[in-house]
């Protein structure tokens, strides 16, 4: 972009933000199962008040702006209350569910470097089923990675895995409330004992179970405890701009007690200017997505957030029930929550998304890996409670139409080749070859993504992240 030489007016300004989202999904239509989760009109109204009147506080220095302050204690309060905390639980605001699990990821490493300083390699243990966030944070902070497998049929991490995948460097194990994969619950009080026996920290990813599962309790759903009221849970991560419907970034990260928060904060007094300190990963921060979520929280309220959940869980048992009816398909776990995962092993599951998507539905691909198969994943929110008989109706006759497609000529000549593909060494410009064999060459994104899907599924992982490191790099290029 080259700013023009005299400034657009503001119609204009507008007007061209509106055509850059012709492409966009539409996700105010409710047939969008992830990544907007819409609390509807009104709420909306609300949210982007408190966001813009507070947009230009800068959350860099509370004591200039102790609005912001104030917000970020109640805001903290609510969530160690919410997640049975207690008096002692302390927690911060952040941008969304990666900078809670990175600043988790950080306190657990700077507290065991202090209290274990012959750790010099230290480890975290991963279910397979944990989220990218943490490999992105152990990517961050130097820690290495034990991945365990999840058990093939619950899709939970069974605590004597965990228990075999602990060594002398190890630091700090995962669990999540629930998985975003197939939307269980792992065992959080079995994994707390593991973590009391061999002293290390534990984390409940409940990012996006964190708001809704007490509920969901509340409503009289089996729900595990996760949280706090767990002995052995030492962090939590809880996002806000999912079901509790706040704008975008608005996350918690949560703390049993303040001595394990303090080696999340970072300060720098070894510089000419001003001494900084930070309770995240952001200096200078935008004080509205803090504002917009206390307003949509108070706004909606205990009874309007049970009445949402009420809803949901009803949507959810009706959307699994009618993917069992459906010939072809299955739930690859019962849903504890909110997300379904289902598979074909009949059908294409990448044409059934393409033909999900050409009727206006938005409907997300997982790849398979360890023991998970390739399948379709769901994000049920508010705004797609209604829609459950209309999505069942075009679900089962997208699935006809998929078995009816023919596979991938492309996928059939390349998939022997691809299964053990070995990308370590390879050059950007033969990466980017690969990329032109699959219809990738220039810039954007077919109509169709299920060749694509195909491809990248019969990938080894490594290759899989080669060639979309590759794909993005050429993307982003002016």
């Amino acid at each position: 972009m080259k700013l023009p030489e005299q400034g657009m007016p503001e119609n204009a300004v507008f007007a061209a933000l509106e055509n850059f989202r012709k492409n966009d999904i539409r996700w105010k239509e409710g047939r969008v199962f992830g990544y907007v989760f819409d609390p509807g009109e009104q709420v909306q109204k609300v949210a982007k008040r408190a966001y813009t009147e507070f947009l230009s506080e800068n959350g860099l220095d509370f004591t200039v702006f102790q609005s912001l302050e104030r917000l970020e204690r109640e805001l903290a309060a609510f969530g160690a209350g919410h997640l049975r905390g207690g008096d002692m639980a302390v927690g911060n605001f952040t941008s969304g569910g990666t900078e809670s699990i990175i600043l988790a990821v950080k306190a657990a490493r700077d507290c065991y470097r202090e209290k274990k300083p012959d750790i010099t390699a230290p480890e975290i243990i991963l279910p397979a089923t944990a989220h990218a966030a943490f490999y992105k944070a152990a990517h961050y902070l130097g820690l290495n990675v034990v991945q365990v497998s999840v058990d093939p049929v619950s899709f939970k991490v069974h605590p004597e895995t965990v228990r075999g995948a602990v060594t002398s460097n190890t630091i700090m194990i995962v669990g999540s409330a629930p998985t975003y994969s197939q939307g269980v619950i792992d065992p959080i009080e079995d994994l707390g004992k593991l973590a009391l026996e061999y002293d290390l920290w534990l984390h409940t990813d409940a990012c996006m179970g964190g708001f809704l599962l007490p509920y969901f309790k509340r409503l009289g759903e089996p729900v595990p405890d996760f949280d706090f009221s767990v002995p052995g849970v030492s962090s939590i991560s809880m996002d806000l701009h999912k079901y509790a419907y706040c704008p975008k970034g608005a996350s918690l990260v949560l703390y049993k007690d303040k001595s394990l928060r303090k080696y999340q904060i970072f300060a720098c007094a070894e510089w000419i200017g001003y001494t900084i300190v930070n309770n995240a990963v952001q200096s200078s921060r935008s004080g509205g997505p803090m504002a917009a979520a206390w307003a949509v929280l108070n706004h909606i309220g205990d009874r309007g957030y049970l009445d949402i959940a009420r809803k949901k869980l009803e949507a959810v048992k009706v959307i699994a029930a009618g993917i069992e009816r459906i010939p072809g398909l299955r739930l690859l776990a019962q849903p504890q929550m909110t997300l379904i995962a289902f598979t074909s092993d009949t059908v294409n599951v990448f044409h059934i998304i393409d033909e999900m998507n050409s009727r206006g539905w938005y409907i997300q691909p997982a790849l398979s890996y360890d023991n998970s198969p390739a399948h379709i994943h769901l994000s049920v929110s508010a705004s797609n409670v209604g829609w459950e008989d209309k999505f069942l109706e075009d679900l089962e006759e997208c699935v006809k139409a998929a078995a009816s497609l023919p596979e991938s000529s492309l996928l059939a000549s390349l998939g022997p080749m691809i299964k053990d593909l070995d990308l370590s060494a390879a050059s950007d410009e033969e990466i980017n070859g690969l990329l032109a064999m699959a219809g990738l060459a220039g810039q954007g994104l077919p109509e169709r993504m299920a060749e694509i899907n195909g491809l990248l599924n019969e990938m080894p992982a490594s290759a899989r992240k080669a060639v979309l490191v590759s794909f993005v790099n050429d993307l982003f290029v002016q």
